[in-house]
């Protein structure tokens, strides 16, 4: 151990070994290649679609529930309203029902959705998946009001 005293301060300096410390480390590490990272694109194995993907009711999911619709638009001549939402991919997440129930000033509609039968040895991606369906009513929609039925 080697002591200096400089300007008012005491310096102490120590060593260990014969070699400089950067040189012991090197020595006792192996040697690694260095890391390398180059960007990576990804190209999309299929087009993508245009406007949400069309579905129908399975009727066979499990752990089925109320699912909220984002939009409603009554089509041909007021008979049928097509709804929208966003969903989970299939086999994963499927439509499994949905219920209307028509009154003299409101249409309610329902959307159930669960995990399809196919879904039991399958990796369930955990992406946004825009869907839509289409119900008849039983008389055209007129001037009654379109309501979620998953809405509280």
């Amino acid at each position: 151990m080697t002591a200096t005293f400089l300007a008012g301060c005491l310096v102490l300096a120590t060593s260990c070994g014969a070699a400089p410390p950067a040189e012991r480390a090197a020595s006792s590490a192996p040697e690694k290649p260095p890391v390398v990272s180059s960007p990576v694109t990804t190209t999309p194995t299929t087009a993508p679609t245009k406007g949400p993907e069309a579905v129908k009711p399975t009727g066979d999911a499990i752990n089925v529930h109320k699912i909220r619709w984002t939009k409603a638009k009554p089509v041909s001549k007021n008979k049928k309203v097509k709804l929208t939402w966003w969903s989970g991919v299939a086999p994963c997440t499927v439509l499994d029902r949905v219920k209307v129930k028509e009154s003299a000033k409101r249409v309610t509609i329902t959307l159930y959705e669960g995990t399809g039968p196919k879904a039991a040895n399958v990796s369930c991606i955990m992406i946004a998946v825009e869907k839509t369906t289409t119900v008849k009513l039983k008389k055209a929609l007129g001037k009654r009001k379109i309501v979620d039925g998953a809405k509280p």
